[in-house]
């Protein structure tokens, strides 16, 4: 096997389950995001707290030298796993309306104000 198959099977996944013992409890578990640092991390946070099914999300970054996130989910009932697809869906639908918002914007100050600007300078 070369070395670039042996580096495709050996990565690790972007997301793994921590808390995954049989008959454990659905609605507390711990997340372990590869490859993230603090942008995701507040970003689901934010999300998570927003959730009115969660009663505690944290998360840490286990070393400043490694790029990974342990991401803690306590729900009230609901499984963690439904809870962090639901974030991700709604930061993914936040950050599609907040691009959307910014392009228009950016449209509408180039067509009412570029003449301004390039008319100011001699």
């Amino acid at each position: 096997m070369s070395n670039a198959n042996q580096d495709q099977t050996s990565k690790k996944p972007i997301l793994e389950v921590l808390d995954t013992k049989a008959g454990s409890d659905e609605t507390v578990m711990t997340f372990i995001l590869q490859d993230e640092d603090h942008t995701l991390g507040n970003a689901l946070k934010y999300m998570l707290n927003k959730n009115p099914q969660v009663t505690f999300v944290g998360y840490s970054i286990t070393h400043p030298s490694e790029s990974k996130i342990n991401l803690r989910i306590q729900t009230t009932g609901v499984p963690a796993v439904d809870v962090l697809k639901q974030a991700f869906r709604d930061l993914k639908k936040m950050c599609s309306h907040m691009l959307t918002t910014f392009e228009s914007s950016t449209k509408y100050f180039k067509e009412n104000h570029m003449e301004e600007t390039l008319d100011s300078h001699p």
